[in-house]
């Protein structure tokens, strides 16, 4: 309901969201499996290899209840929260926990840039580490590493060689792969992902090169 423009919902339960679609998850422990997408509007970070600029701005204000009943309607009990950076709203927080409680198998996709301390531990928390390439990497919050246990995951998003060894240094120094699962991902168009292949099999690095599905089977499609 709207009156003289302004929207009416209540401001603790409500968000701004870019889309919600149905698709295949293309990344992370999930990948390949029948996922309901919620992508939410707004992004404090301007990474170089971004693919969803059109999340930076715009979207509709829903209430947590319409949110729910349009993921209702595609008769799928797994949600992906995604931005964006899903966690710039403050009431990302007590929405996954709704979902939580309304019995969702929930994962969030976000930078490695903000707290995950507040999420519900029933989340699966993918957190995005930007390598220098990305032109964030000094956005990285540091102690977020301390916050993730072993069913969450941790990715890199490999542009080049540079990244690829900063990346590696992280993995080593911090044992990182002690911590959650890592992936390493080749920045689509711009890496080639048989080097980085080769690059991880020579180092043995304990990580999981990972290709984004979706990108492969439609391209750079929005809404995929």
């Amino acid at each position: 309901m709207k009156v003289s423009g302004k929207s009416q919902l209540p401001a603790g339960e409500r968000l701004k969201i870019s889309e919600i679609f149905y698709s295949l998850q293309g990344e992370a422990a999930s990948s390949g499996k029948p996922t309901v997408f919620v992508r939410l509007t707004g992004c404090p970070l301007r990474c170089t290899y971004c693919d969803t600029e059109y999340a930076f701005f715009g979207g509709e204000w829903m209430s947590f209840d319409a949110i729910v009943e349009r993921i209702r309607r595609h008769g799928i009990n797994r949600v992906c929260v995604t931005g964006g950076e899903p966690l710039a709203q403050k009431n990302c927080i007590g929405f996954l926990r709704r979902l939580c409680d309304d019995g969702f198998d929930v994962s969030i996709e976000t930078a490695g840039a903000h707290d995950v301390s507040a999420v519900d531990a029933r989340v699966v928390r993918v957190v995005d580490i930007k390598t220098p390439g990305s032109g964030e990497h000094h956005r990285n919050c540091g102690e977020i590493i301390a916050d993730l246990c072993d069913r969450d995951l941790l990715k890199f998003v490999i542009c080049d060689r540079r990244d690829y060894e900063w990346s590696r240094q992280q993995v080593v120094d911090r044992r990182l792969d002690q911590v959650c699962e890592v992936l390493f991902s080749p920045s689509f168009g711009q890496q080639d992902p048989t080097s980085l292949a080769e690059w991880i099999l020579e180092d043995r690095l304990p990580v999981r090169l990972q290709l984004q599905l979706h990108k492969q089977l439609w391209g750079e499609e929005k809404g995929r």
